[in-house]
Formats: C-alpha cells, structure tokens, sequence
C-alpha cells in the first residue's frame, strides 16, 4: 500500500521527462529543417560559391536527416506508449510517420544518387539515364518541402 504513492510520482516523473524529450526532439527536428531550408541554405548559396555552398549544405541536410531518424523514431515510439493504438486515429502520428518516411526516402535514396552525380557529367547522365542533377535536387526539394509542411502541422496540432 505505501508503495503504490512512490510508483504514481515515479510513473508521472518518467512521463513528464518523456513529454520533455518529446518536445525538444520536436524543437530539433522540425525547427531545423526550417533554418536549414529557409535561411541557411539560401545564405549560403547567395554567400559562397557553388560547389562549396552546395558541399555544405549538403553536409547540413544529412546532419538534419539523422536528426530526423532519431527524433522520428523516439516519437513514434511515445505516441504508441501514451496513445496505445489510438495513436493511429489522431492526425500526429500519421504526420511523423510522414515525415520520418520523407527523411527516410531523401537520406538513404535520393542522397546518395546525388552524390554519385558529378556537376561535371551531369548533363551527360540526363542525356544517359534522363535525370541529372539538378532533377535529382528538385526531387529532394520538394520531398523535404512536403517534410517541412508535415512538420509544420505538427507543430501546429495541440497535443
């Protein structure tokens, strides 16, 4: 009988750091996918050459990218614990899954073709295979646009 108080104020502590983790992840993800995309990535192409903005940018999508994995991961993970599968008749499971998908698709398909097109023979593989770099990073563009608004109605939702 004396337990069970310690159990609801260790229950309650574990949720409330969970909540917390499940914020801050959210902070991180989302929050960078907006800085990255709408400020940074601009600034740095209108800032430096190219090749050189394109390298770090790239460097700071695949830093996003993991980031993405992990947080995804981690809040699907607490929707199920506190929604159970009711989870899946709310709108932010649906839309993390949508974003972590997203990530998914950019980090381990469309990142790496890429990179395994030079700037140099892009035109030749377009000609080759009918897609060169810059319809690669069209694609990518609008796959973390459709992240970003995912992300965007996250946020938005009340929890």
């Amino acid at each position: 009988m004396w337990l069970q108080p310690k159990l609801a104020v260790a229950h309650g502590s574990i949720h409330h750091m969970g909540n917390g983790l499940k914020s801050l992840l959210t902070t991180l993800w989302v929050g960078g996918m907006w800085i990255i995309g709408v400020v940074v990535a601009p600034i740095l192409f209108q800032s430096l050459d190219n090749r050189t903005a394109g390298m770090v940018a790239g460097k700071l999508f695949h830093a996003i990218g993991w980031i993405g994995i992990v947080a995804g991961i981690y809040l699907m993970i607490w929707w199920l614990w506190v929604e159970g599968a009711r989870a899946f008749k709310g709108g932010k499971l649906w839309l993390v899954i949508g974003m972590l998908l997203c990530t998914l698709i950019n980090q381990f398909a469309i990142f790496p073709i890429i990179a395994g097109i030079k700037p140099a023979v892009s035109t030749a593989a377009e000609g080759m295979f009918g897609g060169g770099l810059a319809q690669w990073h069209t694609i990518s563009s609008l796959i973390y646009l459709l992240q970003s608004v995912f992300g965007l109605l996250y946020i938005w939702q009340h929890d």
